[in-house]
């Protein structure tokens, strides 16, 4: 374990070896025999169920929690808990009205489901220290929250209701800086802004409605001494350029991109690179050898500014 390692990875310096980071959200739930929906809102278990994780797989970096509802559920939309997964967000208030409209406030460390998380870091980061293994903060990115705001007509918001689309991004802009900062004041040694549904849009929405609103969360993360990330999923191809030029210290990607076109792009912009261990055809349905797939992965990234990770 290597936290040192890992941060110098995230900012594109070359490695005497790739640091390796395991996503293992509720499978430290599973570790420790617990439920999803129990483990999740106990902050004992959840810190237990993390060191046990790091543990386990020998981690260089480990995030407190890889849940997209944590913000929504804070901000007081309805979630769906789950004994085997992480809850699903299932009420959209900004579908048919407007922020102030709705009577939206950014949550602060006291709403929602923060206190358990707070609680969580505070039991596991000094064990964490002790294992030499980074604590990792991962805040909804605004495209997501968004989506979860409006549901799915923010994707066609973007293209044709702009300014309602805008007003949404604003003040997803707001929460997302918020929980980075209760982040960073966990003792996070590494935030990540992660927003899956990014991939989905074109290159210029992306650049509109992705980029400037999260320039307030990547100045907050960097005031603060910490070291940023920024985690897209799905084929984003025709945005990985505006993800290099984002600003965040580096960049993770999921199994569906080529991982000799993601390290040369890192490269060429100076920033750090995660992926590309196969979660689905590997980990999961076993139908590449999870150890072949993690050689050709190590290969493939190389040392310089590469984490190795699940995609």
């Amino acid at each position: 374990m290597a936290k040192q390692l890992l941060i110098d990875a995230i900012h594109g310096k070359r490695t005497p070896k790739a640091p390796w980071v395991p996503y293992a959200g509720v499978h430290c739930a599973f570790l420790i025999n617990e439920p999803a929906d129990k483990f999740l809102r106990d902050p004992q278990l959840m810190a237990k169920g993390v060191v046990e994780a790091a543990r386990v797989y020998k981690a260089d970096g480990i995030p407190l929690a890889f849940d997209l509802s944590i913000e929504s559920a804070s901000i007081g939309l309805e979630i769906k808990w789950w004994p085997d997964n992480v809850p699903s967000v299932q009420s959209h208030p900004l579908s048919d009205k407007s922020v102030a409209e709705a009577g939206l406030k950014v949550p602060g460390p006291e709403e929602g489901r923060w206190p358990v998380l707070i609680e969580a870091a505070r039991i596991a980061k000094p064990r964490l220290d002790e294992m030499d293994c980074a604590l990792m903060g991962l805040a909804c990115g605004p495209l997501t929250l968004a989506s979860h705001l409006a549901g799915v007509r923010i994707f066609t918001d973007v293209y044709k209701n702009k300014d309602k689309a805008h007003d949404i991004l604003r003040f997803c802009a707001d929460v997302v800086e918020k929980s980075c900062e209760i982040y960073a004041d966990m003792g996070c040694d590494i935030i990540a802004i992660v927003d899956p549904v990014a991939s989905q849009i074109k290159n210029q929405t992306f650049l509109e409605f992705v980029t400037p609103y999260c320039r307030k969360a990547i100045k907050m993360i960097h005031d603060r001494g910490r070291t940023s990330t920024f985690f897209i999923c799905g084929d984003a191809t025709k945005v990985m350029e505006s993800v290099c030029t984002i600003g965040t210290h580096g960049f993770a990607i999921d199994e569906q991109l080529n991982m000799n076109f993601v390290r040369d792009l890192a490269i060429k912009h100076g920033v750090g690179f995660g992926g590309n261990l196969k979660l689905t055809l590997a980990l999961s349905l076993g139908i590449l050898s999870p150890r072949e797939d993690a050689i050709v992965s190590l290969a493939a990234g190389g040392t310089q500014g590469y984490v190795f990770a699940p995609g």
